[in-house]
């Protein structure tokens, strides 16, 4: 219910009137080898419908970073991950990324797990999230997202490189699992 109330209330920062189904949330870690993974970082944590997969497949050592600008989902978080060691939840916006990571002691993050609503978000405020994501990822970290329609791949395409696109039937609506990685720069 705290999820359609944050909806209503947000509807351009939520981007859905529910989180995120378990079909789309295991489809979403596909991409992720857990046993090289030192850094995940989490962008639209909301309620922690991706995170719960991380926390449960990640290894101890792993650290994983959630950054989600909702100060009730932020609240959610801690109460349901506060005995989580190496994890750790900023209130705050996708755009500080590198911030974030330097904060922790990181340059760049393996993966980038990403549920922002990037159909509803401002342009320029997309433009600074993929811009700070194409530094946070370095030269071989790799950016998940989802969305409902392929209306956003070309956008997408203007800052990295479609590695797979996998597509979830189960959830509601049925969503695209898309996995990208910076162009190699010659």
């Amino acid at each position: 219910m705290n999820f359609l109330i944050e909806y209503i209330k947000h509807p351009r920062k939520i981007g859905a009137v529910a989180p995120s189904g378990n079909s789309l949330a295991r489809k979403m870690i596909i991409p992720v080898d857990f046993n090289s993974a030192k850094v995940i970082v989490e962008y639209g944590s909301g309620t922690g419908s991706f995170t719960r997969e991380l926390v449960v497949r990640r290894k101890p050592d792993t650290v994983l970073i959630l950054i989600e600008q909702n100060r009730k989902f932020c609240s959610e978080l801690e109460k349901t991950f506060c005995n989580q060691q190496n994890l750790y939840i900023i209130n705050g916006s996708a755009e500080n990324v590198n911030d974030y990571l330097n904060e922790h002691g990181f340059k760049t993050a393996d993966y980038i797990v990403s549920g922002l609503p990037f159909t509803s978000l401002p342009a320029n405020i997309s433009d600074n999230i993929l811009n700070a994501t194409k530094i946070a990822l370095g030269k071989k970290g790799k950016f998940i997202t989802f969305q409902y329609s392929l209306v956003k791949k070309k956008f997408f395409e203007k800052y990295f490189r479609i590695c797979d696109c996998l597509r979830e039937l189960k959830n509601l609506p049925p969503a695209y699992v898309l996995v990208m990685r910076n162009r190699k720069i010659s």
